[in-house]
């Protein structure tokens, strides 16, 4: 009987904790340093969620391991609502498959609230790579085996994973350079550090519009209305590297099901407004805001396809 009070104890305090969420300052995770897309998409929802919620949300960034720092902490955090974060490719599907010493796991160890965005990819180089489109830079490239540099937000990041399938599938030789996140990884490609930037289009798109980088191809299923003349990376020839990329709202794993759905409904509420919807098209984002059950099922899903095509391509990732 005492077992049954507490148990309906806790079930009372849940509900009551859902309805009156969230009564303090939300921390929201993001896995990786200021300046990339996943900072760039991530504050866009956290200042929606904000106002729509009334409660600041509270960005943190914690970089490292491709993501992987970042989404542990997520995945560690209290079931209350308090610590949220958000979910990118890297973290969820490239760490989980090619990190032998991860200690999450990519579904279990997390709530799904909704996918924010989808982002096209894109490949770059530094003016100074005597290339003007993607035949030229392949010529080039197998011409200087492993002197040419690109540079990723990591070991284990997306980036690192469509430069190593962009290797196989071109049948070139270059040397990977990881960074911190995106944003380090930037600030050397625009410096020539290096010659090569797999990144995701948001970050690079302004660099690439005043001639600080060259754009060579882009990962979506079309090309983009901002970068017309850009190829997608299936036009030039090199299908396995043309998937666009994803970024989503999380929590831990048992997140109650009220604050998941109040979270959820805020969400989308900020996605449907015209200046949120501005400000992501303006990035190359493209809202989306699907249920959780169908976030869920998106993470499954590229798991399942970027694990076939890693095993098919024996691609390395050292």
């Amino acid at each position: 009987m005492t077992r049954l009070f507490a148990l309906l104890a806790l079930c009372c305090w849940t509900l009551a904790a859902a309805q009156s969420y969230p009564a303090k300052p939300v921390t929201l995770i993001i896995p990786f340093p200021p300046g990339g897309s996943t900072d760039i998409i991530g504050r866009i929802a956290a200042e929606g969620l904000q106002r729509e919620l009334g409660q600041p949300f509270v960005v943190d960034n914690r970089s490292g391991a491709g993501g992987a720092i970042g989404a542990k902490a997520i995945a560690d955090a209290a079931p209350d609502g308090y610590t949220l974060g958000i979910a990118t490719i890297s973290t969820h599907v490239v760490n989980p498959i090619v990190r032998s010493d991860l200690r999450y796991d990519p579904l279990a160890d997390f709530s799904f609230v909704s996918q924010i965005a989808a982002v096209p990819n894109v490949v770059s180089i530094h003016p100074s790579v005597p290339a003007r489109n993607m035949a030229e830079f392949i010529a080039y490239a197998k011409k200087n085996p492993g002197k040419l540099n690109f540079g990723t937000p990591g070991v284990g990041s997306l980036g690192h994973l469509i430069g190593e399938t962009f290797k196989y599938s071109a049948k070139v030789d270059m040397t990977h350079v990881p960074y911190r996140g995106a944003g380090p990884a930037l600030n050397d490609a625009l410096a020539g550090q290096v010659q090569v930037l797999f990144d995701n289009l948001p970050s690079s798109l302004p660099h690439i519009h005043a001639g600080k980088l060259r754009a060579l191809a882009v990962a979506n299923e079309k090309r983009v209305a901002s970068l017309p003349d850009v190829p997608t990376f299936a036009e030039t020839g090199q299908p396995l590297v043309n998937d666009p990329s994803w970024f989503g709202l999380i929590g831990p794993a048992r997140l109650p099901e009220d604050m998941v759905k109040r979270l959820h409904g805020a969400l989308v509420t900020t996605l449907k407004q015209p200046e949120v919807q501005k400000r992501l098209q303006a990035a190359e984002s493209i809202p989306v805001g699907n249920s959780p059950e169908a976030f869920r099922q998106v993470v499954a899903n590229a798991l399942d396809n970027t694990r076939k095509v890693v095993r098919e391509a024996n691609l390395k990732f050292e």
